[in-house]
C-alpha cells in the first residue's frame, strides 16, 4: 500500500476544507498540505451550493452584538457562546479576505457598498450575496487559489475509509483513503489532520445537500472516540423543490424569496402561515415554517405531490427574473416558472447542527484531531439562521487552519501508529468482496428503505414510540447491511461505494434518533409531538461517544451562558 507524510490532512472540499487548505499553505510555504476530497475540486461539496448568502456586520447601523443575539435566539439558547462569538466576530474579516485575497466579488448597491438583504430571523438585514449563487462565487474564487499554491497536493475522487491513531488511541496518526478511481487503498500519515466532509441529512429522502455526502467525517471521528454533540438536531429547510424522483427533488429554493415577500399556500389557497406565526408570517425561522409546512401537508392540506405551495407572482415577473435569475432557471429545469406561477415545495433535510464536539482551537477530545463547517457541533444550537452556513464554514476553515499551524510546530513528526488498526480497517473494507453474492441484496434499495424510515419516524415531528422503533429498525439495517456481496472489480464500483457510505450513514441515524429520543422537549429544529414544549431544565447539550462495538456512552453537559443568559435576549 502506498503511503504519503503530510503535515496537514485536510479532508473535504467545501468552504471549510479549501479556506483551510489555503490558510494553512500561506502562512508557511514549508508546511505540507495534502487536500483529498470524493469528489472533484469546485464541482462536489455544499457551500457551492449555497444561494442565498453570507451573515456578516458591516454596516455601521448593525452590531456584533445583534448578530450574536441572533445567532443565540435562532439556536434556541444551546450554542456554545464563545463559538458562536467566533462565528460573528470573524464574519467581517473573513468577507473581506474574500475579497482582497481570495478575488470573490459580492453584489454591490448603487453607492458602490456590499448589498445586504433580509433572511430570516434577522433583525438587521446582514446577508451579503453574489445574486442567487454566492456559493459558486467562493468556491470557484477558493479552487483557483488552492491550485495556485506549490504546497498543496489535491487528490480528487479519494475518499477516507478510517482514521488511524496512535496505540492508546489518545492521538491521531493518519487516515486510510480509497483511491476511487484505481480501487486502491493509500495511507496518509499526517501531524493534524481536519475532517471538514459535510453533514449526514442525505440520511432523508428528501434532502438538499449534494449526492456524495454520507456524514463520513462524522462518522470516523466517532469510531476513534471522538465526542458527538447535538445530533437530534436536524434542519429541514421549508423550501425544498419537489421534482418527482429527479436529482432536483429536495434542492432548495432559497430563503431570500420569502426574504422577498414570497407566499406559502396549502392546497385550499390559504397563507397557513398566518396561524402558525402571525407576525413574522414567512419571515419566520426555518423550523417553525418548515414544521409550520409538514403539519399541513400532514392535516390533508398539502399538494398532490405532497406539498405546499411557493408563489411569487404577486411580486412582479420582472422582480423575479431579475433578482432571483439562478432560482428562475432551477425551476425551469422542472418545466415550471417561479416568476409566474405556484411551485410545489416540501420541507427538506438540509443541515446537520451536531458533529463533533470541537473546543476554542477547533480540536476534537483526539489530539491532533481537527473539524471545521458542518462536521463540528456548537456554533448553531438547535438551529441554523440562514446565511449562517457559509459564514461558519469560512470563517472556521481559516480559524482551524491557524489553530493546526500553531498545534504542528510542537509536533515532529506524525505520530506512531498500529500497522493492524490499518489492516483491520482495509480488511472490513473489503469485506463484501468476500461474501457470497447469490441472493445479497442491493446496496441502494437498503439505503431507500433507511431513507424512507426516518423520513417517518426521525423526520420534522417526532414521537418516543417512532423513535424506539427507528433504533430498532436501525440495528435490523446495520445487521442486513454487513451481509450484502459486491461483485466486480473495484475500480470506480459504485455499490461497494455505497456500502461504505451507508455504514456511515447507519451511524449518524442512530445517533440522531438516540439523541432525539432523549431529548423530552421541542426546541428549535427538534420538534416532539408528545413534549410539544420547550423546557427550561433542557438548557443541556447531548453528547454521545463510542462505548464497545454497537453502544454508544451518553452524557448531558449543561449549557455555559458565558456571554448572554436568555432573558438578555428576549428582553
Amino acid at each position: 500500500m502506498e503511503e504519503l507524510v503530510t503535515d496537514i490532512l485536510i479532508l473535504g472540499s467545501g468552504g471549510a476544507g479549501l479556506f483551510a487548505a489555503l490558510q494553512s499553505a500561506d502562512a508557511d510555504p514549508r508546511i505540507s498540505v495534502t487536500l483529498v476530497t470524493k469528489g472533484l475540486v469546485g464541482k462536489s461539496g455544499c457551500t457551492r451550493m449555497v444561494q442565498g448568502g453570507y451573515n456578516v456586520v458591516l454596516n455601521p447601523r448593525d452590531s456584533l452584538e445583534l448578530h450574536f443575539k441572533d445567532t443565540l435566539k435562532g439556536g434556541q439558547f444551546i450554542n456554545d457562546q464563545e463559538l458562536a462569538w467566533l462565528l460573528v466576530s470573524n464574519a467581517p474579516r473573513t468577507v473581506r479576505e474574500l475579497e482582497t485575497k481570495v478575488g470573490c466579488f459580492f453584489d454591490r448597491d448603487e453607492h458602490g457598498n456590499i448589498h445586504q438583504k433580509p433572511f430570516a430571523g434577522q433583525s438587521f438585514d446582514r446577508t451579503v450575496h453574489r445574486g442567487d449563487l454566492t456559493g459558486i462565487e467562493i468556491i470557484s474564487r477558493l479552487r483557483e487559489q488552492v491550485f495556485r499554491r506549490q504546497n498543496i497536493k489535491v487528490i480528487e475522487e479519494c475518499r477516507a475509509i478510517d482514521l488511524v491513531t496512535n496505540s492508546e488511541g489518545t492521538r491521531i496518526a493518519g487516515a486510510v483513503l480509497l483511491d476511487i478511481r484505481t480501487g486502491q487503498f493509500l495511507l496518509v500519515r499526517a501531524k493534524a489532520i481536519l475532517v471538514a466532509t459535510g453533514g449526514g441529512a442525505r440520511m432523508y429522502k428528501i434532502s438538499a445537500p449534494s449526492m456524495e455526502k454520507s456524514g463520513d467525517g462524522v462518522a470516523m471521528a466517532y469510531r476513534v472516540g471522538a465526542v458527538l454533540m447535538d445530533m437530534e438536531m436536524l434542519q429541514f429547510h421549508p423550501t425544498g423543490l419537489l421534482a418527482g424522483n429527479s436529482r432536483l427533488r429536495g434542492s432548495v429554493l432559497e430563503e431570500g424569496l420569502r426574504g422577498a415577500g414570497a407566499y406559502l399556500f396549502n392546497a385550499k389557497g390559504e397563507r397557513f402561515m398566518e396561524r402558525y406565526d402571525p407576525e413574522r408570517k414567512e419571515r419566520s425561522t426555518r423550523d417553525v415554517v418548515a414544521r409550520s409546512s409538514y403539519m399541513e401537508i400532514l392535516g390533508g392540506r398539502g399538494t398532490p405531490d405532497g406539498g405546499v405551495y411557493l408563489d411569487m407572482s404577486h411580486l412582479g415577473a420582472e422582480f423575479v427574473e431579475t433578482n432571483f435569475p439562478g432560482m428562475v432557471e432551477r425551476v425551469r429545469e422542472i418545466g415550471k416558472d417561479l416568476a409566474r406561477e405556484p411551485i410545489e415545495v416540501s420541507p427538506t433535510a438540509h443541515f446537520h447542527m451536531g458533529g463533533i464536539r470541537i473546543n476554542l482551537n477547533c480540536q476534537s477530545n483526539i489530539e491532533g484531531l481537527f473539524a471545521a463547517g458542518e462536521d463540528a457541533a456548537g456554533v448553531h444550537g438547535a438551529n441554523r439562521l440562514g446565511g449562517n452556513g457559509v459564514a461558519e464554514s469560512t470563517v472556521f476553515g481559516i480559524l482551524s487552519a491557524e489553530r493546526m499551524v500553531d498545534y504542528i510546530k510542537d509536533v515532529s513528526s506524525p505520530s506512531s501508529y498500529s500497522q493492524k488498526q490499518v489492516e483491520e480497517i482495509i480488511e472490513r473494507a473489503i469485506k463484501p468482496f468476500k461474501l457470497e453474492v447469490n441472493n445479497s441484496e442491493s446496496p441502494f434499495a437498503l439505503r431507500e428503505e433507511i431513507e424512507e424510515m426516518m423520513w417517518q419516524k426521525v423526520g420534522v415531528v417526532r414521537n418516543g414510540n417512532h423513535l424506539k422503533e427507528a433504533l430498532e429498525e436501525l440495528n435490523v439495517f446495520e445487521e442486513r447491511l454487513e451481509k450484502i456481496a459486491i461483485s466486480g472489480p473495484k475500480e470506480y464500483n459504485v455499490a461497494w461505494n455505497e456500502v461504505l457510505n451507508l455504514r456511515n450513514i447507519l451511524i449518524i441515524a442512530k445517533a440522531t434518533a438516540l439523541s432525539a429520543l432523549l431529548r423530552t422537549e421541542s426546541r428549535g429544529s427538534h420538534y416532539r409531538e408528545d413534549f410539544p414544549h420547550t423546557d427550561k431544565e433542557w438548557f443541556k447539550n447531548i453528547c454521545l461517544q463510542k462505548n464497545g462495538e454497537n453502544e454508544f456512552k451518553v452524557f448531558e453537559q449543561p449549557v455555559n451562558f458565558t456571554r448572554m443568559k436568555p432573558e438578555d435576549v428576549l428582553n
